[in-house]
């Protein structure tokens, strides 16, 4: 049996969940790196391929006195989803018919994405940080679309329907083998079929061990009143707030003071 030889660098553990200093035993890995890496790429796999509790989740945005519609995707299935990432940019026909106009400023869809885990965890306890912020800046809300087998362009459709002047999609994001549970926030103005990521502004990595659910509503709120300021998002929004979500000022940031 090969004896473990240490890594100089795993100090530097402390600092990340990435896969570093992991050590060696002879020309292989340790046995427990090694079995870390399987348990954490089944949670991945776990992660893509498990179905939203749709029921739950819609129990608990009802809970935040939402009103909540369920749409669903061009996909008719989870194996049709994966293969097929154009079918979950579209509404299936039914879903489209259930559409009815619902002018507001924003609109907020709730979506499985490649980590429906992402939704069921993250999803009640960031709109219970971001919902009194939208609510104190006076944004007017339109129901909450519930969408199954969805892609985040999925919500241009749906806000374009809706007759909102954003889209906010909150969606679980690919897995990583440290993050399954990883939900994102997409945000567009003027949403409409057609918009591509160029015209979305993302925060990424929600969740309790990434960007934390109040420093995430900050920075929604802020492209929220940048985009609505502006009337645009994507690539010409920038994201002017720091780690927490504060929005920064000309003496953090000097380049902006010499704009």
């Amino acid at each position: 049996m090969s004896e473990v030889t240490k890594n100089p660098w795993t100090e530097l553990r402390r600092l990340t969940a990435a896969r570093i200093a992991l050590g060696r035993a002879g020309t292989s890995l340790p046995t427990s790196a090694h079995l870390d890496f399987q348990f954490d790429h089944a949670r991945a796999r776990d992660a893509v391929h498990r179905p939203l509790d749709a029921d739950a989740v819609e129990a608990a945005l009802h809970a935040q006195n939402l009103d909540v519609f369920r749409v669903h995707s061009a996909a008719p299935d989870r194996a049709t989803y994966l293969q097929r990432p154009d079918l979950g940019r579209r509404l299936d026909e039914s879903s489209r018919e259930k559409l009815q106009p619902n002018p507001c400023d924003l609109a907020l869809v709730v979506a499985d994405g490649l980590s429906s885990l992402a939704i069921e965890t993250n999803v009640a306890p960031f709109l219970a940080v971001l919902l009194p912020m939208l609510r104190q800046e006076n944004f007017t809300l339109g129901p909450v679309a519930l969408a199954a087998q969805s892609r985040v362009a999925l919500g241009d459709e749906i806000g374009q329907a809706l007759g909102a002047k954003i889209v906010l999609v909150l969606i679980g994001e690919r897995p990583g083998l440290s993050s399954p549970d990883s939900m994102g926030l997409y945000l567009t103005y003027a949403p409409q079929k057609g918009r591509t990521d160029a015209d979305r502004n993302c925060i990424s990595n929600i969740r309790p061990e990434g960007l934390t659910y109040t420093a995430a509503a900050r920075k929604t709120i802020y492209l929220l009143g940048a985009a609505q300021k502006r009337g645009l998002s994507g690539v010409q929004l920038k994201d002017e707030t720091d780690a927490d979500g504060l929005t920064l000022t000309s003496e953090a940031r000097p380049e902006l003071s010499k704009a």
